[in-house]
């Protein structure tokens, strides 16, 4: 069996032992309303065991979990996702593995940092003919067809902090129009203390996840599911993310939020 065979493999297994669960001694994801009960476990272990992942990606798999980040999300063939500020594509290469030749990967890049971003996402797109580069206003997020998922890993604190300059309650009025009926807004974010709120975003780059559910609700989503996956109760919320004390290692939450209809 070669190396990529037998990584699937027991990622196979080790889904097929934890799932989704809910709450409780050992548990790693709180469901709510849980996602369409298919299994592709397989496909996720397969994604995850990708040869073009690059070797510093696939080294945070231990403390990112992303084949239970895939089954959270429910992501299966032929969906349509837009990656929020991608990044390095340590999602959009997963998405783009699941989500096939049927399906379309956006790496969307914000206005504000394109000179940063558009690079990599242009690498990205030259990796996986499913994944497509688009740049523009948080605000009036838009693509050529309705998505199934929106994706921000990460990055939902910094759009609220002011010299972001992006109007938060439109942002997430456009991913609901963006969104097809029914389908889902997931957004992974540092932890922040109780009552904190928005207060710390810029400072500790950490957004508590009780004053995002806020926001998102505000925008007409119905909250529908987190996942404990990431979450860390070692990290006190009391240092920078950034902090080598605590970087990659970091106290995080997984909202999963879903357009009626």
């Amino acid at each position: 069996m070669t190396k990529t065979a037998c990584a699937a493999a027991v990622l196979v297994a080790a889904l097929s032992l934890g799932g989704c669960v809910a709450n409780g001694p050992g548990s790693h994801d709180v469901i709510v309303n849980a996602p369409p009960a298919t299994d592709f476990s397989a496909l996720y272990a397969q994604a995850v065991a990708d040869g073009r992942r690059p070797a510093e990606e696939t080294a945070r798999d231990p403390l990112r979990h992303p084949a239970q980040m895939l089954a959270f999300m429910g992501v299966k063939p032929g969906d349509a996702i837009a990656d929020v500020r991608p990044g390095a594509g340590y999602f959009t290469r997963l998405f783009a593995s699941v989500a096939g030749p049927a399906g379309r990967v956006y790496a969307f890049v914000p206005n504000q940092t394109a000179t940063r971003d558009e690079g990599p996402a242009d690498a990205l797109a030259a990796v996986y003919p499913n994944v497509s580069r688009v740049t523009g206003s948080l605000e009036a997020m838009t693509v050529d067809r309705p998505l199934d998922i929106v994706f921000m890993g990460q990055e939902y604190h910094d759009f609220v902090i002011p010299r972001f300059g992006v109007d938060v309650a439109r942002m997430n009025a456009a991913v609901f129009a963006a969104l097809k009926p029914g389908g889902l807004y997931v957004i992974l974010d540092h932890q922040a203390a109780a009552g904190a709120g928005t207060d710390v975003v810029g400072t500790l780059h950490r957004i508590e996840g009780a004053a995002l559910r806020r926001q998102v609700e505000a925008a007409g989503f119905v909250f529908d599911g987190e996942s404990a996956v990431v979450r860390n109760p070692e990290d006190d919320h009391s240092l920078n993310v950034f902090d080598p004390a605590i970087r990659g290692r970091t106290d995080q939450f997984v909202y999963r939020f879903r357009k009626p209809g």
